[in-house]
């Protein structure tokens, strides 16, 4: 159940960082899950990584801003847009880290360059992200060519105040997670760095009125209600991803 990030450390020894970006509004909604089933779906260099032995899919609905290269302005049309990743959680030759199964974003460009730059599961998709006092209204529907269907829709807010969370506990294993994996079409295994403050998180509440994000997958969610967190904003800073 530990859960040291090696990120910080690691991006301090780096050269520098590669991208600098602001995550906003965002909401952590997990569901435990099937372990098995999240093992098939890994490539084999990676372990699933559990809390207490309970493995958790996550679907994060957020919007990104201010994004661009290092000593660069940001790029028209690639520097703010909502995000939608589905994750789970990973232990590698890095640490543990997060696995994304897919990453939908409202940005052709963004698209293109992650899946080739980073070798991510980034798809295409129509999506909007409307703030109401403090409540948002998050759509996506997936419209990457030749993809499988996949929409969420949702209205979340925060209800409680920020806090930090502590090293050991759940929603710390579940958030402060500095190291991510990926693949290529050759199955060489990639990791990627980020470093950002620890995530000022908030108790939240959601109406979740479409979430077919898993369906394709082949995972389907308890009935039991997501655990739901809310982070209204933090900067990060990304590196490039090397051999794992």
């Amino acid at each position: 159940m530990d859960n040291t990030n090696p990120g910080e450390s690691h991006a301090d020894r780096s050269s520098g960082w590669l991208l600098s970006m602001r995550w906003e509004k965002l909401l952590f909604a997990h569901w435990r899950t099937d372990a098995g089933a999240l093992r098939k779906l890994l490539p084999a260099s990676l372990e699933l990584d559990t809390f207490d032995g309970e493995a958790w899919v996550g679907v994060v609905p957020f919007a990104m801003s201010n994004i661009r290269p290092r000593f660069l302005p940001g790029i028209p049309g690639a520097s703010a847009f909502p995000e939608l990743n589905v994750r789970t959680y990973v232990r590698g030759p890095g640490g543990p880290g997060v696995w994304f199964f897919s990453l939908d974003a409202a940005s052709r460009l963004a698209v293109r360059v992650a899946r080739v730059g980073f070798h991510l599961p980034y798809f295409d998709a129509r999506m909007s992200c409307e703030e109401s006092g403090s409540e948002i209204r998050y759509e996506s529907r997936r419209i990457h060519r030749g993809s499988p269907s996949a929409n969420f829709s949702a209205t979340y807010r925060p209800v409680g105040p920020v806090f930090r969370s502590v090293r050991g506990s759940l929603e710390y294993w579940l958030t402060e997670r500095y190291l991510l994996y990926s693949s290529d079409a050759r199955g060489r295994l990639f990791r990627g760095l980020i470093r950002h403050a620890p995530w000022p998180l908030q108790p939240a509440e959601a109406e979740i009125q479409t979430n077919t994000m898993l369906d394709w997958l082949g995972l389907t969610p308890p009935d039991s209600p997501p655990l739901l967190y809310f982070s209204d904003r933090v900067d990060v800073h990304a590196w490039r991803i090397e051999a794992a």
